[in-house]
């Protein structure tokens, strides 16, 4: 039986290739010494209890997006401490000696750029761990082809620019979406393009730009190539505000009320206003064709 616990700690939004090098040194270690590896993550977002500009919050991962992806990592444990503003005011020992008590960590690893509690967030990680006994393991940053540190906030400027392809690479996986098919206005079926109109499950998931993209599309436990329009439809001028709506390429299935995962592939083309809806027709069925090359690759 596994002792001890090698751990780290963040908030992981995205569990991205930045992230990652820090897990695997968490499992390296870990396998190492025969112990159970760890990871002690927030909910909600720090951002989210303590800044003013809360509302423009935007996520990468739900709650249980990011403990399944670090399940999948193979971290043994992943431990969620509820981020209020009491807790925001532990200092890094505070937090440091907590830590130590409830999950009995050994070791904790640590990326570049830690910080932990909130009067001394510049403190000596390593000198306070020492100072109660805890080992620390720093963790060099991961870069990307331009030199860039892999980061969250960056993820989120390539996706809120629509860049699939690039936040691909930088996350390991194609972004996705999920939620709920909740009933649209039928226009999309009249014009034989039936959509599945989603719900998102988590409200502060990012929403790529507004555009035309090809997905794939997880429903009922099957996977679908698909075309996935997210925007305000300004041809049909419904004043629905964005919605984000996917037509499934050889599929004609009721899911209202179902379940739906969207994989961002691909940016087609921008959202633009077409003079007649014969038109949008035709381009609609020019992304189906380009879609289709797209997630043939």
């Amino acid at each position: 039986m596994k002792t001890g616990v090698i751990a780290t700690t963040g908030f992981f939004d995205g569990v991205h290739f930045g992230h990652r090098k820090v897990l695997d040194n968490v499992l390296g270690v870990a396998r190492e010494r025969g112990c159970r590896s760890a990871v002690i993550t927030f909910w909600p977002h720090p951002r989210a209890v303590l800044r003013q500009d809360s509302r423009q919050l935007r996520l990468l991962t739900s709650l249980e997006e990011k403990k399944t992806l670090l399940a999948e990592a193979g971290i043994d444990d992943v431990h969620v401490v509820e981020f209020t503003r009491e807790f925001s005011r532990l200092s890094c020992e505070q937090f440091l000696k907590r830590a130590v008590a409830e999950y009995g960590i050994e070791a904790l690893v640590i990326g570049h750029d830690h910080r932990l509690g909130c009067s001394d967030c510049d403190t000596d990680i390593e000198r306070v761990a020492a100072s109660i006994g805890l080992e620390t393991i720093r963790t060099a940053a991961l870069d990307d082809e331009t030199d860039r540190a892999i980061s969250s906030t960056y993820i989120r400027e390539v996706i809120s620019r629509g860049d699939m392809r690039r936040s691909a690479s930088l996350l390991g996986r194609d972004y996705s979406l999920s939620g709920v098919v909740v009933a649209g206005n039928g226009i999309g079926r009249s014009l034989n393009f039936p959509t599945a109109n989603m719900k998102l499950y988590e409200p502060l998931k990012l929403v790529p730009a507004n555009g035309v993209y090809a997905v794939r599309v997880l429903s009922e436990g099957k996977w679908y190539e698909g075309v996935c329009n997210i925007g305000q439809r300004p041809t049909i001028g419904d004043g629905r505000g964005i919605v984000i709506e996917t037509h499934i390429l050889d599929f004609n299935e009721d899911i209202y009320g179902l379940d739906i995962k969207v994989e961002f592939v691909e940016k087609l083309r921008d959202e633009c206003k077409f003079d007649s809806l014969q038109l949008l027709c035709d381009q609609l069925r020019r992304d189906v064709v380009k879609a289709r090359e797209v997630l043939s690759c």
